[in-house]
């Protein structure tokens, strides 16, 4: 009994520890002149992100890599942190590969492009310059696309790698996790009131379609195939074989391999669910760490 005891007691303690020491999560508030309004982003500091300003900022401390990952479609910023199954994936994350991981709001259908006519959704202009420099200027990150990276689920997949395309002077790579890779609705198999919706809200964002597969060509990944090829960017991007956006995934696949574009593709067993993006994202950040270590701003 006293030895059973005694093994609760260090058991506690070590679970304790584990607690205390562990990444953090901080909220900041993100001021955009872009739309003029105010928008939210979680911020997962790894372990061994030093506890104060001081130490952050001594001459020798090492910054540190940058994971922006953007929520999906009807999300908000901190939908990576409270959906996955495993409540802790991030935090595991940003400890096993000393990453600081940014979660940004995107609104729940902006789509994270700049809207021509509706001036409160300005999501390129906010990710990829008032969230970096609210970032850069918080906290001790590498200031240099060497050690930024951007991804995302869904409509976030769309997004990351929509402004990597327009911004590959920011980012070291981009992935994507069952991203909308066409913005033609009739390109997706989901239910027509669904597809009659997103429609709409594209029209409101970017004006009436044009004629063809790809309404919104410069707005859709599968029209910017060349641009990434040009831009020669690492990439990565994975959809779960039952997911209503496969198609389109599989044709910008095949647009990049007929344009020959380096890039990571892979279908795996699953559907659009907070499941596969829980394990898709491990073997994103996997690949992003590589990238990281070429480029000598991974903390070891």
């Amino acid at each position: 009994m006293h030895r059973l005891v005694r093994w609760l007691f260090l058991a506690s303690l070590s679970l304790i520890s584990a607690i205390g020491f562990c990444a953090r999560v901080d909220t900041l508030d993100i001021p955009s002149a872009s739309m003029n309004r105010t928008l939210r982003a979680a911020v997962v500091l790894p372990e061994r992100y030093p506890k104060n300003k001081k130490s952050a900022s001594r001459k020798d401390a090492h910054p540190f890599p940058v994971l922006y990952l953007l929520h999906g479609g009807t999300g908000n910023f901190r939908d990576w942190l409270t959906k996955t199954p495993d409540k802790s994936l991030l935090q595991r994350l940003a400890d096993q590969y000393n990453l600081i991981i940014v979660t940004p709001d995107g609104d729940p259908t902006s789509y994270y492009f700049d809207s021509p006519l509706v001036k409160t959704s300005q999501f390129e202009t906010f990710i990829a310059k008032e969230l970096i420099d609210k970032i850069d200027n918080t906290y001790h990150t590498v200031r240099d696309r060497k050690g930024r990276i951007i991804a995302g689920l869904s409509m976030g997949g769309h997004g990351a790698m929509f402004i990597a395309s327009r911004h590959p002077d920011l980012y070291a790579a981009a992935g994507s996790m069952s991203g909308v890779m066409n913005i033609n609705t009739a390109t997706w198999k989901v239910a027509p009131d669904f597809a009659k919706s997103r429609a709409e809200n594209f029209a409101k964002l970017l004006g009436p379609p044009k004629d063809g597969d790809a309404p919104y060509p410069g707005y859709t990944m599968v029209t910017l195939a060349d641009q990434l090829k040009a831009n020669n960017l690492p990439l990565i991007f994975d959809i779960g074989v039952d997911d209503f956006l496969i198609e389109t995934n599989r044709d910008l696949h095949r647009r990049l391999v007929e344009n020959k574009t380096p890039h990571e593709y892979t279908e795996r067993p699953g559907a659009h669910t907070w499941e596969y993006w829980e394990n898709a994202l491990p073997y994103q950040v996997l690949f992003f760490s590589k990238i990281l270590k070429t480029n000598q701003v991974a903390i070891p």
